[in-house]
């Protein structure tokens, strides 16, 4: 039998304005803005809060916008959308492609404000069906890891109430039509460390009178390969990637310093203070070992913590998603190394669940080689390609998560 809540998910998302809303994801998608800036985003975000009733208010922690819709005895229910794109230059040969040079979203936030916007507008269509508050927030910067503790540093629930329960859902890579969902530990911490070598620059046609950063920074970006491989136990999910070096300014020029960016994803705080304490020691010994006059500055910059859903909350939304789509599209895929700042929302208390919809195009997944999913899914273009375009099919699909997954919250008449 089905559930009230799924009976009305179906019902307050069946006429769905579905040509506007792919419009509204278009212009979205033409016009992206990075971590902090995204003031028109904001604005065209709180219009839509704005037309379907909620009260709405921009500029908190920066460009972040929330929407109150008070309606009655219930539990206050906060649906969040992320929306920062990435420095990323768009290839994906779209006529909606981005309009501004050098910048994409790549990874679905225009998709993810989309639904937001569409899910508002059909809950407040059907408020005589449910009971309760949401809350939707229109969060900025999730890829600088900022925009969810500045909301929160800014007041945001101090201003609009603290909800009972989160909700958010996020783009993936994947045949379109499935909702995978976690019951636990979904996403991985994300921690940036920035490393400093020092050396003693010179001519390049003098290096023994030099000591070359460039040649202990490649030493360093090798030996750190080992950290995981040889310093984790294989039981434990951990990724270490050298994103960035940076030494030099000319051919014969040998610099006095090189830089390396380095990011980690881990799954225990053990395991992440481990990793920290292996870069120290391998900094030091290598630059100990070349001569350095220095020891290397090692910096932990930004870091965003592990996602854990509630099993509770997620087990509610999970079925309530199975019965709407089908039981077939709902599955757990096991934790992703990924990471969110969304969990900062939570305050360390809030129950919450957080779940991927997959959105490439069939044609795209069909086409990709190999035989089966593991190979198909390394193959497609993944959220922060410049080939990561969506399918419009799931327009639709994402706002009904989102409707159905408040409402199983909800009090529901």
């Amino acid at each position: 039998m089905t559930s009230a809540a799924a009976r009305t998910a179906l019902d307050l998302t069946a006429g769905l304005p579905v040509p506007d809303l792919e419009d509204f994801y278009r212009d979205l998608h033409r016009h992206p803005e990075l971590s902090l800036r995204e003031h028109r985003t904001a604005g065209k975000l709180a219009g839509r809060l704005g037309d379907a009733g909620f009260e709405t208010t921009e500029g908190i922690g920066g460009t972040g916008v929330a929407g109150v819709l008070r309606n009655g005895d219930g539990p206050t229910v906060l649906l969040r959308a992320d929306m920062d794109a990435l420095p990323v230059r768009e290839e994906t040969g779209l006529p909606y492609a981005s309009r501004t040079d050098g910048v994409m979203h790549a990874c679905g936030h225009d998709l993810h404000v989309t639904w937001l916007a569409g899910a508002a507008r059909a809950l407040a269509n059907g408020r005589d069906t449910w009971s309760g508050t949401l809350l939707a927030v229109g969060q900025p910067a999730e890829e600088a890891g900022q925009g969810a503790r500045n909301m929160v540093e800014d007041g945001l629930y101090e201003r609009f109430g603290r909800p009972d329960v989160l909700l958010g859902q996020h783009a993936a890579p994947g045949p379109a039509g499935f909702y995978p969902h976690i019951p636990g530990l979904i996403m991985s911490a994300s921690t940036d460390v920035d490393i400093v070598v020092h050396g003693r620059g010179g001519h390049g046609s003098r290096p023994e009178s030099t000591v070359d950063p460039v040649v202990t920074a490649a030493y360093l970006v090798t030996r750190l390969q080992t950290v995981v491989s040889r310093e984790i136990a294989a039981k434990e999910s951990a990724v270490l990637t050298v994103g960035r070096i940076e030494a030099g300014t000319r051919h014969n020029i040998i610099p006095s310093e090189a830089r390396i960016a380095v990011n980690l994803r881990t799954q225990s705080e053990e395991v992440r203070q481990r990793m920290l304490a292996a870069i120290r020691r391998v900094a030091r010994g290598e630059c100990l070992a070349a001569g350095c006059p220095r020891e290397p500055e090692v910096t932990v910059g930004t870091t965003f913590p592990v996602t854990v859903n509630d099993s509770g909350t997620d087990g509610l939304v999970a079925a309530v998603h199975g019965e709407v789509f089908g039981a077939a599209t709902v599955f757990d895929p096991g934790p992703a190394m990924g990471s969110e700042d969304f969990p900062v929302l939570a305050l360390g208390s809030i129950p919450y669940s957080y779940w991927f919809v997959t959105t490439t195009p069939a044609d795209v997944w069909e086409q990709a080689p190999g035989d089966g999913f593991p190979e198909k899914f390394a193959s497609v273009p993944s959220n922060h390609s410049p080939r990561f375009a969506p399918d419009l099919s799931t327009v639709a699909p994402g706002v009904r998560t989102l409707v159905s997954g408040a409402l199983a919250l909800l009090s529901v008449a």
